[in-house]
């Protein structure tokens, strides 16, 4: 292939990120992870932040990962600044699924407690796949001051963050259990149960833990 045919073909597949149907879309961005050109890292990347589609996005996604993790981390912290909850959102689930470490500094406080939902969920996911081992329990005391939020979405996405860390949980767990809050009291209850029994399910964890608490015992007898 001709260097102007590789440039038509670029000029291609950036028009279909762009393309009004969906169809289209998705084909671009597989296109465009199944042969990766830096050119397309921008493009990639600022698709993220306003496209529609969930199954668009998860491509968008594996197309940023099969390019090189050194060109496009840097770009991708850069969105977690960006004012746009889903540019944040994404550049979070992107991150958590290149799995670069270097990119765990820039998991603030700020991000785990962000006030939109999915941008917080976001940020659990990718806390726990690059927070390093020695800081493992501080991660865990993070999350633990949102416990009790949302509905249940949110609510199963930290349980499961908090339980991808293992035992070191327990601590911060029990010291929620005794809270004033009802809520947060349940799902450090929930989350508990979930970590010694994982295939307990959440609905059966979450609903044995506010009879717990509804009891007023705060723990198991």
């Amino acid at each position: 292939m001709t260097m102007q045919e590789q440039d038509a073909d670029t000029t291609r597949a950036l028009q279909g990120l762009e393309d009004s149907r969906s169809s289209v879309r998705l084909r671009a961005a597989m296109a465009v992870g199944t042969t990766p050109d830096p050119r397309f890292i921008d493009k990639l990347i600022e698709r993220c932040a306003i496209e529609p589609e969930f199954y668009v996005r998860d491509m968008l996604t594996w197309a940023l990962t099969r390019h090189s993790a050194s060109m496009t981390v840097p770009e991708l912290l850069k969105e977690l600044r960006s004012e746009r909850a889903q540019a944040r959102s994404q550049a979070l689930h992107t991150l958590s699924k290149i799995g670069d470490r270097q990119a765990w500094p820039a998991i603030t406080r700020a991000l785990l407690s962000d006030a939109d939902d999915e941008v917080a969920r976001s940020a659990w996911r990718a806390a726990v796949v690059l927070v390093p081992e020695d800081e493992e329990p501080g991660l865990a005391a993070v999350l633990s001051t949102q416990l009790g939020r949302g509905e249940r979405e949110t609510q199963l996405s930290l349980s499961r963050a908090l339980v991808a860390l293992g035992e070191v949980i327990l601590p911060t767990l029990r010291a929620a259990m005794t809270d004033l809050d009802l809520r947060v009291r349940a799902h450090a209850i929930a989350t508990e149960r979930l970590l010694r029994d994982p295939d307990a399910g959440f609905e059966f964890a979450i609903g044995e833990a506010k009879r717990v608490v509804a009891l007023g015992t705060g723990q198991e007898e």
